[in-house]
């Protein structure tokens, strides 16, 4: 059934969804030689797991954490999911597989932690929103020998690029999809690749190293670059656009709202008086302008531009009505006891994430004087992380790119439960 549908999409050039291209080769051979992930404890299904009978402290995290009273099976599989195992979630990992040296070099932020949530077995299906460096898409492969299949997103050329690689690797090709593509589209694109159900999905949000690392795309501003920001340089307006061409007031909104930047007001004045001598096209500049705005710097880690060149890329790239959209999206297109993971890098990202959580676990939300239930809500999602996960010291030391990650994980539940169901009180 995979093949027919790798099949099928390799076919289908003319039939386009809006924003979206199509990657495929032919579907190469069957993979080889993938060793499993050696696990601790025996695989069971998840309804066969009960509250973690003691904490276990691993790397500095308390991972009890991502383990809740119990889960559900999922009726639309018959074969049974590589649980989390009580005590401890995180399995015994194995040395990286052969698959994932095309991407050498690449830190996939909280790798471990991610594996564990998204519980990864033999012919599952799963979605990597956000594919940049690859790191996290390999990890999926490796733990999903010899069948599991990964359908990866991403909106920049380059991304896809280097997807395409690891898609042209020995026994990948028919196990990864690789598709151009913003993720807040990634329910229409995995209905139209046959990817519904999904066993789990990931959003590792943000930046990707690569982006950040390359002048040319402007994000960056320790080195000289065009002052663009866009995740797909082929659509939308760079980011010059907005600093030269938006009203003071409308300025210092943006960069307040996105950047959560105190001294909003007054960069937008600096922004302003320094366009009109001059447009503001390269990174430095703006930098520049931003720090002489604000004075100093807020901490020894912290460079004064840095939330306006945050609040620059959300406002370009549309991130927040983006991860909205994603999110209501991967509800409808989970499977029942399937994962939702989403690394977030900044507080309004983490915001959304984690009120869209709490809204879809709430039951009924009715005043507490109500007799009955009139508001209808029934929960469908459960809590699988009851505070956030962030990496530890050792990974921070190694990437110090990750200190801000923060990491939740809801599970799709099988049913709506009956006593939230309308008409009762939870």
């Amino acid at each position: 059934m995979r093949r027919d549908v790798l099949d099928r999409a390799a076919r289908d050039g003319n039939h386009q969804q809006p924003d979206v291209e199509r990657f495929l080769t032919v579907p190469g051979p069957d993979p080889v030689g993938n060793p499993r992930l050696v696990r601790i404890f025996p695989t069971r299904a998840p309804h066969q797991l009960g509250r973690p009978q003691k904490r276990d402290i691993r790397g500095g995290h308390d991972h009890s954490l991502l383990v809740d009273a119990g889960s559900y099976p999922n009726p639309a599989r018959a074969r049974p999911v590589q649980a989390i195992a009580t005590g401890s979630i995180l399995p015994a990992v194995s040395a990286p597989v052969a698959i994932s040296k095309t991407l050498a070099g690449h830190q996939p932020v909280l790798r471990d932690e991610v594996i564990a949530a998204l519980r990864p077995h033999a012919g599952g299906r799963y979605l990597d929103a956000t594919f940049g460096g690859g790191g996290h898409t390999c990890a999926l492969l490796d733990a999903a020998v010899p069948d599991g299949m990964v359908l990866a997103l991403d909106t920049d050329p380059e991304a896809i690029d280097r997807a395409l690689t690891l898609h042209r690797e020995p026994g990948i090709a028919d196990r990864l999809v690789p598709v151009r593509a913003n993720f807040a589209t990634l329910a229409a694109v995995a209905r139209d690749y046959g990817f519904v159900p999904l066993d789990g999905i990931l959003l590792d949000l943000g930046l990707s190293s690569f982006q950040l690392d390359q002048p040319e795309r402007g994000f960056a501003f320790r080195s000289a670059g065009p002052l663009d920001m866009r995740f797909d340089p082929e659509r939308g307006r760079p980011a010059r656009d907005l600093v030269n061409t938006l009203s003071e007031p409308a300025l210092a909104d943006l960069i307040w709202r996105y950047g959560e930047e105190p001294g909003s007001r007054r960069i937008a004045r600096a922004i302003v008086r320094e366009r009109e001598l001059e447009p503001i096209a390269t990174t430095t500049r703006l930098a520049e302008i931003a720090a002489r705005a604000v004075g100093g710097r807020r901490g020894r880690d912290t460079h004064p531009a840095t939330r306006t060149f945050q609040a620059l890329r959300i406002a370009t790239n549309e991130e927040l009505a983006a991860l909205e959209a994603a999110l209501a999206g991967a509800v409808d297109v989970l499977a029942p006891a399937g994962r939702l993971v989403v690394i977030a890098f900044h507080s309004l990202e983490d915001r959304i994430v984690k009120r869209f959580i709490e809204r879809e676990s709430a039951g009924c939300v009715c005043p507490p004087r109500t007799p009955i239930c009139i508001c209808g809500q029934i929960p469908r999602l459960r809590k699988v992380t009851r505070r956030a996960v962030r990496p530890d010291a050792t990974e921070i030391d190694g990437n110090p790119r990750a200190r801000s990650a923060v990491l939740r994980v809801a599970e799709l539940l099988p049913e709506p439960l009956a006593d939230v169901a309308p008409g009762t009180r939870a």
